[in-house]
């Protein structure tokens, strides 16, 4: 009998793991081979992922939304994913840090309706997913000064994540976003706007073996400590 599909997301995971020096707990690692199975077979009718994509799931969004976590400050307790799309980075940070807390915002009703359905089956109850636009005044009513961490993959260049970041972060947090190419135009705009708030910032090489040994992917995590 064939290995079942999450069985091979398994393998594939705890082999970047491996190759990486990176050891989560096995229960975990098994919740994020799910995690992957549910994304690949929800995303056969809604949109979550690019559709050449989905074959590298595990490398591409579970294995380096996971990763990330040893990033992640100390005493960060409520963390808020903004656009989290099919669930990343949310959920492989739920499962990797059930000691935090989570709103996963994403203003596209399917992708949300998708999200819950992966919270449930993965019997998270650390995470909401939520379908907002996080610059709305109800999301910001609602979540004002909460958050000591925002995460954030991609898309939003980080002049707007620092916009709608700022009402919704504690006097002290953090911004963390996953981005790709070049950074230093979008950083230099983003500093001169908002330098009063900046108290510390990274720049991350998200180099990995055995596929992006030299960071020839241009992966990189932005790490930035605000204060307000």
């Amino acid at each position: 009998m064939p290995p079942s599909k999450q069985e091979l997301y398994l393998k594939e995971l705890q082999n970047f793991c491996w190759e990486n020096g990176f050891n989560p707990e096995p229960m975990r690692t098994e919740r994020l081979a799910y995690f992957a199975q549910l994304v690949a077979d929800k995303n056969k009718s809604v949109n979550l992922v690019s559709r050449k994509d989905v074959d590298s799931i595990i490398e591409n969004h579970v294995f380096l939304s996971a990763y990330i976590t040893q990033y992640i400050p100390e005493k960060t307790i409520k963390f808020l994913d903004i656009g989290t799309g099919g669930g990343f980075p949310g959920i492989p940070i739920a499962i990797m840090r059930p000691d935090m807390r989570g709103v996963l915002a994403d203003s596209t009703g399917k992708k949300i309706e998708a999200v819950k359905d992966f919270i449930d089956k993965l019997k998270l109850s650390n995470v909401a997913a939520e379908n907002s636009r996080v610059e709305s005044p109800e999301f910001i009513e609602q979540h004002r000064g909460t958050f000591d961490l925002i995460v954030s993959r991609g898309t939003v260049p980080l002049i707007i994540l620092f916009r709608y970041s700022l009402p919704l972060v504690k006097d002290k947090a953090y911004i963390m976003a996953m981005k790709g190419g070049k950074l230093e135009e979008e950083f230099k705009k983003a500093e001169i706007k908002y330098k009063s708030y900046i108290k510390k910032s990274t720049i991350y090489e998200l180099y990995y073996k055995p596929t992006n040994i030299r960071n020839k992917k241009g992966k990189k995590l932005v790490l930035i400590e605000l204060i307000k």
